[in-house]
């Protein structure tokens, strides 16, 4: 009787595994959204230092932020007067979307101008 019990049970494990599928798969793909947004934010900071530093250098500061962002995001700096001795560059970066939008990442940076 065993047996027979044991060999009707078979195919329930199964079922199981593919009712948890898309649990992981939803699980799997917000850790993947979230490293995206940690990635964005990073890199929006990376930018805004190198406009900054472009700028207290009385270079261009658009063109430092984008060669400083990986050429897949998109980046917007604007630049404004720190107050006489400083100049601050802030640093937008268009989160990429994989399962939900979260906008974008905003970083600033200020640098002392080179006399």
């Amino acid at each position: 009787m065993s047996y027979r019990r044991r060999r009707r049970d078979t195919g329930q494990v199964a079922l199981e595994y593919l009712g948890f599928i898309p649990v992981l798969l939803i699980v799997g793909m917000a850790g993947i959204q979230i490293g995206a947004v940690a990635y964005a934010a990073e890199q929006a900071g990376t930018a805004a230092r190198a406009g900054a530093r472009a700028a207290s250098l009385r270079q261009d500061a658009q063109q430092a932020c984008a060669g400083a962002v990986s050429g897949a995001l998109t980046v917007r700096c604007g630049e404004s007067g720190g107050g006489g001795d400083s100049v601050t560059v802030t640093a937008t970066v268009k989160i990429p979307k994989i399962v939900w939008d979260f906008g974008d990442a905003t970083k600033s940076a200020t640098m002392p101008l080179d006399h």
